[in-house]
Order: structure tokens, then C-alpha cells, then sequence
């Protein structure tokens, strides 16, 4: 099955907040850069590099009880090896969000303590929330704010607008709205994002991205593949994405008139189960193969 064609969803107002987040960084003292833990390196905008700049930042695995436990250690392991501060969380379940004001704290140890020096204690830390759409970046806020404030959707480019949210004694977050790239250069990189969702479906043929899902989940991930579906793996080796799709329709029974398999509905329903773990806890990037990750 061929790769997707050039995915690419870039609409106008991506430019106005990358924009707005730059011309907002003097306001803030860090930056909380929000990654999807089964994605890393894919879901971590290259933009917001040269536009966070040297501004103290710490990376923020999300939805971590969706990925591969192992696997999110490794990125742990390299993220704090090239001394780039990097916690876990769940904001479903509230997982290690309590790491994330100490984690603030100790990046900022020194201009705190410049503060003090000055008499500034008790002085509000300022955090700029940013990252790509359908990481999680409102649900973080409203977990931390301990309220249901920031939109939350499971659909991308709900957050709009950058917004200030009080985060307990001594905190406020700025929450802004998800921004992708222009320009996808490994076009790997946009069919992942895809994969979770971070790329509207409405602008995708849902069928053939299922069917990319599905020989990646082939060739990578076999035995949750066909447990979940009722797959022989020796029947699936040489299929194209389209016809494990429809074996999965087929034994779902959804079926339309004339016996053929609804392939959009099985599409829906691949896509689903994946992007809520149903298939499993599953990382696609792989931190051995990003040694040179940067944020």
C-alpha cells in the first residue's frame, strides 16, 4: 500500500499563534513543551525550537499510560542525558502530574534564588504551555488547575486563543493553541501524526490511513494486531493495508448489501482503537532511533 500523499494541515491561524507564542516568551519564565509518550520525536514541532531559544524548558511526556512503559524510560533516559529536563504523566488518570512543579522548580533553581536574593519571595512562576494539536496541552491545564477551564476535545485546533490559568500557589500556566509545521520534510513524520489524530481526518482518506496503521501494526506490533481482531498472522504476511482492513471488517461482521465490508467503518474503528490504546500500550517511535533529538 502506498504511503499517504503529502500530508500536510497547516491552517492560517498556526501562523498568527506561532507568532503570538514568540512575541508572549518575554512574558513567561519557561516552557512546557507537551509531547505524545507513544511519539516523541514525531510529535515535537522543530518550529518551536528556534522560537522557544534558550528559554528554560521542560518536556512533558503525555498520555504515557498509552505507550510502551520501556520505552518511555528509554526517552526519559535520553531526553535527561543530553540534560533536557523530560517527565512522564497520564492527565486521564492524573499519573505523575505531581512531578511537574518540582521538575518547574529545580530548572529554574537559580533565578529563584536570584529572586529571593532580591527580596522577591513568593514570586508567581510563569509557565508557557505549547505543543502540537491533540497532545494533550488543555487537559494538562485543567488536571493541574484542578478544573475543567481550558477546552478539551479529542479532535485538534479547539484551543484558539492563549490564556492564563492560575496553577495553585506561586503558578500560572499560558495555555496556547496546538501548532504544527508548514512542511512535513519526512512525510513518516506526518503519517504518524496522523495516526493519533494530531492531523484533522476530515482533510485524510481515513481508509487508507487505516490501512498504513495496519501494516505498521503488521510488521511491528503482530501479536496485539491479531488478538485484538481475530487474525491469523500467517494469513495477513503479504496483504496490503486495504485487505487487512477489510479481513478486520469481515470479522467485526460489518457488513453493507451484497455481503462487501463497510471499509469505512472499519477504518473508524481502527483508528479509534488505537488512538484510545485499545490495541495496547504501544510507542511507534523508537528513542534508539532518534539519538539526536532536540527540543
Amino acid at each position: 500500500m502506498e504511503e499517504l500523499k503529502s500530508i500536510q494541515w497547516f491552517p492560517g491561524h498556526m501562523t498568527k499563534t506561532k507568532r503570538r507564542i514568540e512575541s508572549q516568551l518575554k512574558l513567561v519564565d519557561a516552557v512546557a513543551v507537551i509531547l505524545d509518550a507513544r511519539m516523541p520525536y514525531s510529535s515535537c514541532n522543530p518550529d518551536l525550537r528556534s522560537v522557544i531559544n534558550n528559554k528554560p524548558r521542560i518536556v512533558v511526556l503525555n498520555k504515557c499510560d498509552m505507550a510502551d512503559p520501556a520505552e518511555t524510560k528509554r526517552w526519559l533516559a535520553l531526553f535527561r542525558q543530553k540534560n533536557i529536563a523530560a517527565i512522564a504523566l497520564d492527565c486521564r488518570s492524573g499519573k505523575g502530574l505531581n512531578a511537574f512543579i518540582p521538575t518547574v522548580r529545580t530548572v529554574l533553581s537559580d533565578r529563584i534564588k536570584a529572586w529571593q536574593a532580591k527580596g522577591m519571595t513568593g514570586k508567581t512562576v510563569k509557565v508557557m504551555i505549547v505543543g502540537i494539536p491533540n497532545v494533550g496541552k488543555s487537559s494538562f491545564i485543567n488536571r493541574m488547575a484542578k478544573r475543567s477551564s481550558a477546552k478539551v476535545e479529542d479532535r485538534p485546533g479547539v484551543t484558539r486563543g492563549n490564556q492564563w490559568f492560575s496553577v495553585g500557589k506561586g503558578f500560572e500556566f499560558l495555555d496556547t493553541p496546538g501548532v504544527l509545521w508548514p512542511k512535513f520534510d519526512d512525510p513518516g513524520v506526518g503519517e504518524k501524526l496522523a495516526f493519533i489524530g494530531s492531523v484533522k481526518d476530515d482533510i485524510l482518506d481515513t481508509e487508507q490511513l487505516a490501512g498504513r496503521l495496519l501494516e505498521y501494526l503488521r510488521d511491528n506490533h503482530p501479536i496485539p494486531l491479531c488478538s485484538r481482531y481475530k487474525l491469523a498472522p500467517e494469513d495477513i504476511t503479504e496483504l496490503q493495508g486495504y485487505e487487512i482492513l477489510s479481513a478486520v471488517g469481515r470479522k467485526r461482521g460489518m457488513l453493507i448489501s451484497g455481503g462487501e465490508v463497510d471499509t469505512e467503518r472499519a477504518a473508524a474503528t481502527v483508528l479509534d482503537e488505537f488512538r484510545n490504546a485499545t490495541l495496547g500500550k504501544l510507542t511507534i517511535d523508537k528513542a534508539e532511533d532518534h539519538p539526536d533529538v532536540r527540543i
